[in-house]
């Protein structure tokens, strides 16, 4: 058994020893302020119990899921509780490692980042500085309430440089007027830090004498974390985390599953909110002895182009599964159609021949074309079933001797997320024809409608993905990527994406 901390909300903040247990759970049990993206970490077949707590609303009460975790423990299996902050902080952890000496279970404690240095490190807010405060001091603002007396001494709390109010929204009134009360100056510097390190933060800035006002008037909800001292008023000159260029805005990514990440990542970092809507699905061909007829002869071709990271990787098993290996290509010379897909060759040691300039299929063919005549030239096209034939006709018109074979079949998906319902879309990211068909047939009616009007905005990885989201949309999209990569469209998003329509 192992209490995990989960850290404050963003997902990087877990530590390397809570990840691997989370690699390694068979059961893992886990509350509301643990980020759902952690839950990625943990293998398919883990089990998980969703013990969520919330104010005024306890899913299992704690004596419940003390007995879970007994029960779990027993089991022999491997369980990580995952715990939002830090177990031993406000987090009733000690319960919890109490009802488990008390079973006669061991376990381990890996310590998460809290709250009370994290929201106000991700609002730009130090907790100490040389110049301002010399302590810090950490308390809970929601005591039990069955306590006869407030534990909390405002005298002592008063002379303190800096204090964090731990689950204090519903007690902020009361708390700054005995602080001021108890002699605190009414102009002392407030921050009140909503959802902290996640997405939608919010930051609040005002003094004991207004504070409650203000987060009153912004509607502020738990989670928040409250931070009162003289640091709370550098957050304007040191807020990194609130002025990253996408900040605020929710981009859906249309990518594969096994595709989304890269782009999913640079959004995030960018400090957008990521919705993974995966709209289609890979999977093998239909006809695959014609496949592995080709495999088996590729040293005969001349050339070997791979036209996607999906090919490669897909080659790559196919090979493995019909014991070849890379010897097999003999003396082809190999041609990718951008860096995603020489980046996936070159993970296999395959470094291409030929990457185009630009990277379409048409600078591919000029590629070709530049190593003079092609009469004659065989080559073997690896490619999606739904794939342009433009290569395959110009290099036939040249001379060439094409077989084309395809490798995987792009199937839509299923559904989309029912978040995507839920509130305001700013972008929506297309890298191919097909997410954009796919999208606009599976998204709700009200998305579709914005996408089509203008009211959320469209982003497409390069030109032929363009073309098409205008003749399904009916306008432009709002950026298309200068250099069709994902990093292309991470730039042109994030140069024309900070301030909303």
């Amino acid at each position: 058994m192992a209490l995990v901390g989960a850290g404050p909300g963003d997902p990087g903040l877990i530590t390397v020893a809570g990840a691997r247990l989370l690699e390694q759970a068979d059961v893992v049990v886990y509350d509301r302020l643990a980020n759902p993206a952690l839950l990625k970490l943990a293998p398919p077949c883990a089990e998980l119990i969703n013990v969520g707590k919330q104010a005024g609303s306890h899913a299992m009460p704690q004596e419940r899921i003390n007995q879970v975790l007994v029960e779990q423990g027993r089991t022999g299996k491997r369980v990580v509780r995952l715990k939002g902050g830090d177990p031993f902080i406000f987090g009733r952890g000690g319960e919890e490692a109490e009802a488990l000496v008390d079973a006669g279970l061991r376990f381990i404690v890996v310590p998460g980042v809290t709250s009370g240095v994290a929201a106000p490190a991700y609002a730009g807010i130090p907790v100490t500085h040389r110049d301002f405060t010399s302590s810090f001091t950490v308390v809970t603002g929601h005591e039990d309430p069955t306590k006869p007396d407030s534990s909390l001494d405002y005298a002592v709390l008063a002379k303190l440089d800096s204090v964090a109010f731990y689950m204090s929204i519903g007690n902020l009134a009361r708390n700054s007027t005995a602080l001021i009360a108890a002699g605190k100056a009414p102009s002392t510097p407030v921050a009140v830090i909503e959802r902290g390190t996640w997405p939608g933060q919010r930051t609040i800035v005002g003094t004991l004498a207004d504070i409650a006002a203000k987060v009153g008037a912004a509607a502020i909800r738990p989670p928040a974390m409250v931070l009162v001292g003289p640091t709370a008023g550098l957050h304007d000159k040191l807020n990194w985390f609130e002025n990253r260029p996408l900040f605020g805005r929710r981009i859906v990514v249309t990518r594969t599953r096994q595709q989304a990440s890269a782009l999913s990542e640079g959004l995030a970092d960018l400090g957008a909110e990521v919705i993974e809507a995966p709209t289609i699905r890979i999977e093998g061909p239909e006809d695959t002895a014609a496949v592995d007829a080709e495999f088996r002869r590729l040293g005969e071709y001349d050339f070997v182009v791979f036209t996607s990271a999906n090919g490669v990787r897909l080659w790559a098993e196919w090979m493995r599964a019909i014991g070849l290996d890379g010897r097999a290509l003999g003396q082809a010379r190999l041609a990718a159609v951008g860096p995603a897909t020489a980046a996936a060759m070159e993970e296999l040691f395959l470094r291409p021949d030929v990457i185009p300039e630009q990277f379409v299929a048409e600078s591919l063919v000029e590629s070709f074309k530049a190593l003079g005549d092609l009469t004659g030239k065989r080559f073997l096209l690896l490619r999606a079933d739904i794939a342009r034939a433009a290569v395959n006709e110009a290099l036939t018109r040249l001379g060439a001797e094409v077989a084309d074979v395809a490798i995987y079949r792009t199937l839509p998906a299923d559904s989309l997320p029912a978040e995507l319902a839920d509130g305001r879309i700013d972008w929506v990211t297309f890298t191919s024809s097909s997410t954009v068909a796919n999208f606009l047939a599976l998204a709700p009616a009200g998305l579709a409608a914005d996408l089509k009007s203008g009211a959320t905005r469209a982003a497409c990885i390069g030109p032929i993905t363009a073309e098409t989201f205008s003749q399904l949309a009916g306008r432009e999209p709002d950026v298309v990527a200068d250099e069709h990569t994902i990093a292309g469209l991470l730039q042109a998003i994030s140069t024309h994406g900070g301030n909303r329509k």
